[in-house]
């Protein structure tokens, strides 16, 4: 499969932002895609609407392995303290499976992170009828501890 064959999905996505942000995501991993390396790119967009994308860099040891997610959050945070809006994480296809990238929404893990950085943010689903759900809705029993002393309040 060569990586220009695999049409973008952000075409079936109405909503501006959704699009661009899968957009984004996808010419991100269709042009670092590496098999058993890097599967997924992250996209997310600050209050002052620049883009940050984070690429997954998987390891040996599973527990190793860095998501997207936190890859875009972390770009964020290197240049902007503006609040995070929106994030969209694009699956490439291995070889073997058919030639279709997809949307997936965040782990579990990256669902705690992104909520503990930015509260307030939205996602995009894989349908694109749903698109900009706001992420605690995905979490909505989010551990909250006392490691600060009150949530982040960025918009």
């Amino acid at each position: 499969m060569r990586t220009h064959e695999v049409p973008n999905p952000a075409a079936s996505y109405t909503d501006p932002v959704a699009r661009g942000l899968v957009g984004a995501a996808f010419e991100a991993i269709r042009d670092r895609y590496v098999l058993a390396r890097h599967q997924i790119a992250a996209a997310v967009v600050d209050a002052d609407g620049r883009v940050h994308l984070g690429l997954h860099v998987d390891a040996m040891v599973g527990r190793a392995a860095v998501c997207a997610e936190a890859g875009a959050l972390s770009a964020a945070r290197l240049v902007t303290s503006a609040g995070l809006l929106a994030v969209a994480a694009v699956r490439f296809p291995k070889p073997t499976e058919p030639p279709y990238a997809r949307v997936v929404p965040p782990c579990g893990l990256c669902r705690e992170l992104l909520l503990d950085h930015a509260p307030h943010i939205s996602v995009v689903l894989p349908h694109p009828e749903d698109t900009l759900t706001p992420l605690a809705g995905l979490l909505p029993h989010k551990y909250v501890g006392t490691k600060w002393p009150a949530p982040l309040t960025h918009p």
